[in-house]
């Protein structure tokens, strides 16, 4: 079994990265802060976290694909998006050139 002193470090984080910690949560990095050794994470769910150098180290998160689902950190509903997402009927959309004089 190897130790702790024996594991690689872990990766840089990558502003814009994602990763995924232990438990399997998702986050961007947003900002890292080389003079004071903090890393600032934003969790899938909109919180924000600081993290130290050192606690960065032990959580050793995992690099991952971003969320397919862009909302995950906003505060919305699925009515709220601005779209119908249900919207079958495409075909009724009118082309806007057909409105011009001819």
């Amino acid at each position: 079994m190897e130790s702790a002193l024996e594991q690689e470090p872990a990766s840089p984080p990558l502003v814009g990265a994602w990763y995924a910690d232990p438990q399997g949560a998702l986050f961007e990095v947003v900002a890292v802060d080389q003079d004071d050794g903090t890393v600032e994470v934003q969790y899938f769910d909109g919180t924000v976290e600081e993290l130290e150098a050192d606690s960065w180290e032990e959580m050793r998160p995992k690099p991952t694909d971003p969320p397919e689902d862009w909302s995950g950190s906003l505060d919305m509903e699925r009515e709220d998006y601005g779209v119908d997402l249900d919207d079958s009927d495409r075909g009724m959309w009118a082309n806007p050139l057909d409105s011009l004089d001819r």
